[in-house]
């Protein structure tokens, strides 16, 4: 998010792209078949590009991902991502530029999932600062910038109903939440304090506060100690099964803005749902790197 809390932009790099139609119809036994780095920008003249692309669309290192003609690189103390993505509707045109996160530190916390650690989140840098240059007026900005990953070997419709996540820069670090329900009705609740120095530790949790529901009226919850109601202060993503927002909540004394989602996959498992993903979400076989 930028500094100024009017834009933000949000790039996920996936092998086994898990919200892709054409992963799910082909039955996703290739992973490396559907390939994508997604990119959205939010604010003045936002745009969404998420392209799914086949296996010659792909390569990677030990300190990169490359997928078409964009690529996520490590070189030792910053994650570079360089995007050549054309969008998709209602603003169709290319999105290109470079995005820089610099972590204060990088953490270690692994957290499971599901008991049987079929779905692990990752919090490689939960404090950073980023710096983004995109070709387009307004779209040179610093700010508050984090990255994580999630692994998984089953789908996610298969082993859970909802979840919401919420990552809260602080004062003296960040603070991030995670709750879900999965199918057999067990539930997660999370919620780790990360300092400058990338430390992690459980935290009690404060209790789950309702907020409006999405313009697709997807259930949103977060946790928030008592004080002011929780509330949005800059819509993002808004999907009939997912919902982005930067909100701010109450964490102690301090009011804090950051971003929070919410997936409900009992929604995403509706074959209706994949027709009209595969409106944004093109699908590009073959690639050429030469």
């Amino acid at each position: 998010m930028s500094d100024c809390g009017t834009r933000a932009v949000s790039v996920i790099g996936f092998i086994g792209s898990v919200f892709s139609p054409w992963y799910r119809w082909s039955g996703r036994k290739n992973p490396h078949n559907h390939v994508c780095i997604n990119v959205a920008t939010y604010g003045p003249g936002g745009r969404f590009a998420m392209t799914d692309r086949g296996t010659s669309a792909l390569r990677q290192t030990a300190s990169r991902l490359e997928v078409g003609p964009s690529m996520m690189r490590w070189n030792g103390a910053q994650l570079i991502i360089d995007i050549d993505e054309i969008s998709g509707p209602p603003l169709i045109n290319r999105l290109r530029g470079q995005i820089r996160v610099t972590p204060s530190a990088l953490t270690s916390v692994e957290l499971p999932l599901t008991e049987d650690g079929a779905h692990i989140w990752r919090p490689f840098a939960p404090k950073s600062r980023i710096e983004v240059t995109i070709d387009r007026p307004g779209w040179q900005w610093e700010g508050e910038g984090y990255f994580d990953a999630n692994f998984g070997t089953r789908a996610l419709e298969e082993d859970f109903s909802y979840w919401t996540w919420g990552r809260f820069p602080t004062g003296d670090g960040a603070t991030c939440f995670y709750d879900a329900t999965r199918l057999d009705g067990s539930q997660l609740a999370a919620g780790f304090h990360f300092d400058e120095d990338g430390h992690g530790a459980a935290i009690p949790l404060p209790p789950k506060t309702r907020l409006p529901r999405s313009l697709w009226a997807v259930k949103r919850e977060t946790r928030s100690d008592p004080g002011p109601a929780p509330k949005q202060k800059l819509g993002m993503l808004d999907a009939p099964f997912y919902t982005r927002s930067a909100v701010e909540i109450q964490l102690g004394k301090e009011r804090v803005t950051g971003v929070h989602e919410a997936l409900d996959l009992r929604r995403f498992r509706s074959p209706l749902i994949k027709p009209m993903l595969a409106v944004r979400v093109p699908r590009r076989r073959h690639w050429s790197f030469d």
